[in-house]
């Protein structure tokens, strides 16, 4: 490749990072984790709880230094060169860190010029988020005297006032409401709209698939997978094969004989989903398959059904983790 042709290359990544590793004493959160992040996408990082979602977030925004590997956002360093890096970006956290003592709009007004916005400007960007997040009444009022999901959007809204060009939102979500969070959804697509980059990690599968133009799993500190959620549906199965199973042997016999296969299972309900290419040929396989492992000679199975594959079926299949069965 020649040096032009790389240099394109490289700047059509908002995030780059190779080979990251960081340990705690003897435990390894993060064991090589690679990612790209295409400038002006949303970008999702994907898994369960300890996967190492957050700490992956902690080096790429310089609040920790990685024991090995390397990372450049903005085309900054995230060890040589972390101011520039934070002049670049944006991050929101888990949990909210507004002013208590200040008013909601006092807090955005002094987020927005911290981030270099002029008065009038800051006014003007605290008035929008106001609005935006459904904090307009409460505009005035001290924010320790608002409610966890009224101080949660705040702080989201405290996190979009400047005009950083790479946005870290981690779990941004978490604790909204249905409304809230469909109205933070319309919030990221105006952000990318804008030209914006943003990296979102997030435990709502549902919300991956509705903003990510690329998503990344992240399983016992390692990508797993990578790609748009149309792909890694397609990679790890098209269609779901729901069965109802008509007694617990039947069912522990399902289960044995299909392994892998099962994507979700409720032990309760005595239901398995399994992964299809959803031809016909391919359900009477699966059928014949599980009645032949019955001793009683009837069928197994008391009813089926054939589903699209969700991101669920993805992140179970990735993770096998019996846990996340639900989320």
């Amino acid at each position: 490749m020649n040096r032009t042709a790389y240099a394109e290359e490289r700047t059509a990544y908002a995030i780059e990072a190779t080979g990251l590793t960081k340990s705690y004493g003897k435990v390894g959160v993060l064991t090589g984790v690679d990612l790209r992040v295409p400038a002006g996408t949303v970008f999702c990082l994907l898994g369960p709880n300890g996967a190492g979602k957050t700490t992956t977030v902690r080096i790429l925004t310089t609040l920790t230094r990685p024991d090995g590997g390397s990372a450049r956002v903005a085309g900054h360093d995230v060890v040589r060169d972390r101011a520039g890096v934070r002049r670049a970006i944006s991050l929101t956290g888990q949990y909210a860190s507004v002013d208590e003592l200040q008013t909601g709009a006092e807090n955005l007004r002094m987020m927005g010029r911290l981030s270099g916005l002029s008065k009038r400007d800051a006014h003007r960007r605290a008035d929008e988020l106001l609005e935006r997040f459904d904090l307009t009444a409460a505009a005035h009022r001290r924010v320790g005297h608002y409610s966890g999901g009224m101080r949660r959007r705040l702080d989201l809204a405290a996190g979009l006032t400047g005009t950083a060009q790479i946005i870290f939102l981690d779990e941004p979500t978490t604790g909204l409401d249905l409304t809230s969070r469909q109205g933070m959804w319309e919030v990221v697509d105006g952000l990318v709209e804008a030209g914006r980059t943003v990296f979102l990690t997030t435990q709502y599968l549902e919300e991956a698939d509705r903003l990510a133009a690329r998503i990344a799993v992240v399983d016992h500190g390692r990508v797993v997978a990578e790609g748009t959620p149309a792909e890694l549906k397609r990679r790890f199965g098209d269609q779901r094969l729901d069965l109802d199973l008509a007694d617990r042997g039947a069912y522990e016999s399902a289960a044995a004989v299909l392994g892998a296969r099962v994507v979700q299972r409720d032990d309760a309900a005595l239901t398995l989903g399994v992964t299809t290419d959803g031809s016909a040929a391919h359900v009477r396989s699966v059928l014949d398959e599980i009645d032949s492992m019955q001793t009683t000679g009837g069928s197994g199975v008391r009813r089926f059904s054939l589903h699209s594959a969700t991101l669920d079926d993805v992140f179970l299949a990735l993770t096998s983790r019996k846990e996340l069965a639900n989320v």
